[in-house]
């Protein structure tokens, strides 16, 4: 009569596995920490180079190329094109590429109702809720915006309008609010870049961005909101003056 042969189960205090698969290690661990940090890096980068037009509209991508040219394995690369995708700012074509979105007036128009409430909601909420740390921060960055004026310097601007929105997002405590906003931050930021030159009052822009720092600094929700509110409302000016 044949007998059943005993099955050696696994050593689950080993970090054995059913399927045989080895345990998870700190070198793990430390490979996605790496990973995710290289994919905020080509995203970041990226993100800049088209904001800027050195990627322009229409212009098509590759992952090899783009690996190549900023140094950043592949898969990092992958990443980082799958988030600028949901930003608006890639479309992934099967089989056909990447290719760097166009920009269009009428749907900036309408990305900007959106932006209306949701950046009043936003530095309201940041105005009653950030901490010291986040309020010296936003001191920093209006002193920034008045120098930027003074110095019509463009890309200057640029990055503390980045830097700004970063803070912003964080300090409001809303990640609903934060998520929606970050899809459109590009977007518009691109649309600036692109018409600034000849529609653009840039120390105007820099001196409105001053003031809803400011407020925010000094936690007055009211003032914040409405400097807010005439924030939004020169940008929409701006973008209606390109036509």
């Amino acid at each position: 009569m044949a007998t059943a042969k005993a099955t050696k189960r696994p050593d689950r205090k080993r970090g054995g596995s059913a399927t045989g698969s080895r345990p998870w290690t700190k070198t793990d661990a430390s490979d996605r920490i790496s990973e995710q940090t290289m994919t905020d890096r080509a995203y970041a980068e990226l993100e800049e180079m088209i904001v800027t037009l050195r990627l322009e509209p229409g212009t098509v991508l590759s992952e090899a190329v783009l690996a190549k040219l900023l140094k950043i394995g592949r898969t990092p690369i992958r990443e980082a094109l799958q988030r600028l995708s949901r930003d608006g700012l890639v479309n992934i074509l099967p089989r056909r590429g990447i290719l760097v979105s166009e920009s269009n007036l009428h749907s900036q128009l309408r990305l900007l109702e959106v932006r209306r409430e949701l950046e009043r909601l936003m530095a309201r909420a940041a105005a009653e809720r950030a901490n010291d740390q986040e309020r010296m921060k936003f001191s920093t960055i209006a002193a920034s915006m008045k120098r930027a004026s003074l110095e019509a310097d463009a890309m200057a601007f640029m990055r503390l309008d980045q830097e700004f929105n970063a803070l912003i997002s964080t300090a409001a405590r809303n990640e609903f609010a934060s998520r929606s906003m970050g899809l459109m931050h590009g977007l518009s930021r691109r649309f600036w870049y692109q018409h600034y030159r000849e529609a653009a009052d840039l120390p105007l822009a820099a001196r409105l961005h001053a003031e809803v720092a400011e407020a925010i600094a000094k936690g007055d929700p009211d003032r914040a909101g409405a400097a807010s509110d005439r924030l939004v409302g020169y940008i929409a000016s701006f973008a209606r003056s390109t036509l």
